[in-house]
């Protein structure tokens, strides 16, 4: 008997997620240019999904898609779409329209594109937020993961710190508004701060990350200093530039 020629079969694979933020292709294109030259090994000719979630119904969609392609990123989807015109747009550009999952959260990777130097929001006011309220307090919030996390598995605490009992695959995705904590083998990639909460920290008993990051700002594995490599570390942000200190 002849075995068939195609199997189908599920399975999951990690893509980073770009929000895009401004309407306008060419900014765009300058921002994403800056982010591969940042870390080119993690960015280059990388397949990623587009949310435009955030974009106006009338966005020239051909005009955005040269943009990013030119970049050399591989668009693979597009997500954030509500917009029944724009999607038959990009329908026929031969995109699929996709649907993202409850916990599936852009990686960056990178901050939202363009950050905020485009486009300056206002300062809250200092009643909004006191400053003597810490990160831990702001996300009371804990989700607990007491399983190994797989490879193609991504997890998101919402508003909430993210901990981790078991090891973590390479391949795998922590994602959290407030901090991570690692109590096995960290080998996946670490997000925290994806919200952009500045004061968020990454502890992790046993650092061998393919990512980590704070607020957007991350190193791809070749960036962490060789002395923390698979030992205690704690990361944070200082002036807005990660940072990585013994974990005691």
């Amino acid at each position: 008997m002849s075995q068939t020629p195609i199997e189908l079969k599920g399975s999951s694979f990690t893509l980073s997620v770009i929000h895009l933020h401004h309407s306008q292709p060419g900014v765009i294109r300058q921002a994403l240019q800056e982010k591969i030259e940042q870390a080119p090994a993690f960015l280059k000719n990388a397949p990623v999904v587009l949310n435009i979630a955030a974009l106006p119904p009338a966005l020239n969609w051909l005009e955005m898609q040269q943009a990013v392609t030119a970049t050399g990123l591989r668009v693979v989807g597009v997500s954030g779409c509500k917009d029944e015109h724009l999607k038959q747009q990009i329908l026929a550009s031969g995109l699929p329209v996709l649907t993202e999952g409850k916990d599936v959260r852009k990686a960056p990777e990178a901050a939202p594109i363009p950050t905020s130097a485009v486009e300056p929001q206002p300062e809250p006011a200092a009643s909004e937020e006191p400053e003597s309220v810490t990160v831990t307090e702001k996300f009371a919030r804990t989700r607990i993961i007491n399983t190994p996390v797989r490879s193609g598995q991504q997890i998101y605490a919402k508003n909430a710190d993210l901990i981790v009992t078991s090891s973590v695959s390479a391949g795998a995705e922590l994602v959290a508004d407030g901090n991570i904590h690692i109590y096995g083998m960290m080998r996946g990639r670490a997000l925290a701060g994806a919200s952009g909460e500045q004061s968020a920290e990454i502890f992790c008993t046993h650092l061998a990350a393919e990512l980590v990051s704070i607020a957007g700002e991350y190193w791809i594995m070749d960036q962490i200093p060789s002395e923390f490599f698979q030992q205690a570390a704690r990361l944070s942000l200082t002036d807005g530039v990660l940072s990585i200190q013994t974990l005691s």
